[in-house]
C-alpha cells in the first residue's frame, strides 16, 4: 500500500474539527467557534516590552531581507524558534518560503491563471472539498462565503499553473490556513513554493521515501517506539500521511502549529520530521503505553488520540531541538533511502 494512495483518507468527508461537536457565538481568538481547534483560554504571552523588541528585531529584518537571508541566516533561524510576532508573520512566512519573489516576479499572473477555464474533474473535486477544511473557523463557516470563495480561486490558479498535479485533497487545508493569515494573492504564491518546493514530490508520486527515513531516524531517536512499531508492522503510511502531506495542519493546536509553521517556513521539511518524531517518542515512548497497545489497532489509536501535553506548544518545540539530529544525518538518511528505493526500482525493472 502507499502512501499515494492511502492519502484519499486526507481531507475526507469530516474535518478533525468536528470532533467536538459544540459551538459558540464568540470565536476565539485564533478565529474558531468550536470544534478541536477552539481554544477559549488567553494565551500566556510575553510582556508587552519583549514583544515590542521582537517586532522592531524582525521589522529590521524584512527591510534588509536579503542581506540576512544571505549573511546571517542563523539568525533568522534563532528567531523563527523563538516564534514570529503575530503582527509581522504573514509578512514574515511569505518572505520565508520565497512567496514574495514570486510575486514580484510574476505580478500578474494569479489574476490570469483566474481566467483559465481550468480542469473541469479538478474544479469539481475542489468544489466538493470547500466545506471540509476548519468549518468551525470564521472565515468557513459559511457555505460560498468570501473564505471559501477565495480558498476556490487559489487552489484553482495552483491546478492551471501546475497541471501534472492539478488538485490534491492535501493541498486544501494548507491552503485555508494560509489564507487565514494573508491576502488571496499572497497565499497563493505561498503555496507554490509550499507545493513546488518544501514538499516537493509529495502530491506526486508519493511519500513512501520519507515514511522510510522517518523510521530509520526513529531507530536513532526513539530505538524502543521504534522496535515496537516494526514488532506490529506500523507503517508510516498508516499513521504520517497526513501529517506530512498538510504539514501538520490537521495535527497540532492552533498555538503549536504556528510556532511549527514559523520553523517550517525557515528550515523545510526537515522540521515536520522532527515535529512527526516528538509526537511518536511522546505518545508511545512510555513502557506502560507501548504495552497496552498490544497491536497494530491498538497502536494507531494511540497515535491518533496522542497526550495532549505532547502537542502543546511548549513541548513540541523543546523536544525538537533537543531531538540532536544534524543537517549531516538529515541528508544521509535522504541519500541512503533514495538509492535504497533506486535499487528496488531497477530490480524489479529488470
Amino acid at each position: 500500500m502507499s502512501l499515494q494512495k492511502s492519502v484519499k483518507s486526507v481531507g475526507g468527508d469530516q474535518d478533525n474539527t468536528s470532533i467536538c461537536s459544540s459551538v459558540t457565538t464568540q470565536p476565539d481568538r485564533h478565529g474558531f467557534f468550536g470544534g478541536a481547534q477552539y481554544s477559549p483560554e488567553p494565551k500566556r504571552t510575553l510582556s508587552p516590552s519583549t514583544i515590542l523588541k521582537r517586532e522592531q528585531k524582525w521589522l529590521r529584518m524584512l527591510n534588509n531581507w536579503e542581506a540576512f537571508m544571505s549573511k546571517n541566516y542563523k539568525k533568522v533561524r534563532e528567531r523563527c524558534r523563538k516564534g514570529i510576532p503575530a503582527s509581522v508573520r504573514p509578512k514574515a512566512w511569505l518572505y520565508l518560503c520565497g512567496g514574495q519573489l514570486l510575486l514580484e516576479k510574476h505580478p500578474d499572473e494569479y489574476e490570469e491563471l483566474l481566467k483559465a477555464p481550468g480542469d473541469p474533474k479538478c474544479m469539481e473535486d475542489i468544489r466538493k472539498d470547500l466545506h471540509r477544511q476548519f468549518p468551525y473557523h470564521e472565515m468557513f463557516i459559511r457555505e460560498e462565503g468570501l473564505g471559501q470563495q477565495e480558498l476556490f480561486c487559489v487552489l484553482k490558479a495552483y491546478s492551471v499553473l501546475n497541471p501534472k498535479v492539478g488538485y490534491f485533497q492535501a493541498q486544501a487545508p494548507v491552503a485555508a490556513f494560509l489564507l487565514m493569515h494573508m491576502p488571496a494573492v499572497q497565499a497563493f504564491w505561498c503555496l507554490v513554493s509550499i507545493s513546488d518546493k518544501y514538499l516537493s514530490g509529495y502530491y506526486n508520486p508519493g511519500l513512501e521515501r520519507d515514511g522510510d527515513i522517518l523510521h530509520a531516524l526513529l531507530r536513532r531517536t526513539a530505538p524502543a517506539v521504534h522496535r515496537h512499531l516494526v514488532k506490529h508492522r506500523v507503517e508510516p503510511v498508516l499513521y504520517a500521511t497526513e501529517w506530512f502531506l498538510c504539514a501538520l495542519t490537521r495535527t497540532l493546536p492552533w498555538d503549536s502549529l504556528l510556532r511549527v509553521w514559523d520553523c517550517f517556513l525557515c528550515e523545510g521539511v526537515k522540521v515536520l520530521f522532527k515535529a512527526a518524531l516528538v509526537i511518536l517518542a511522546g505518545a508511545l515512548g512510555p513502557a506502560k503505553v507501548r504495552k497496552r497497545a498490544a497491536g497494530l489497532c491498538e497502536t494507531l489509536e494511540e497515535l491518533r488520540h496522542p497526550p495532549p501535553a505532547i502537542l502543546g506548544e511548549d513541548y513540541l518545540m523543546y523536544h525538537m531541538q533537543r531531538l540532536g539530529l544534524t543537517e549531516e544525518d538529515f541528508e544521509f538518511e535522504h541519500q541512503r533511502q533514495t538509492a535504497k528505493r533506486r535499487a528496488m526500482a531497477n530490480r524489479s525493472g529488470s
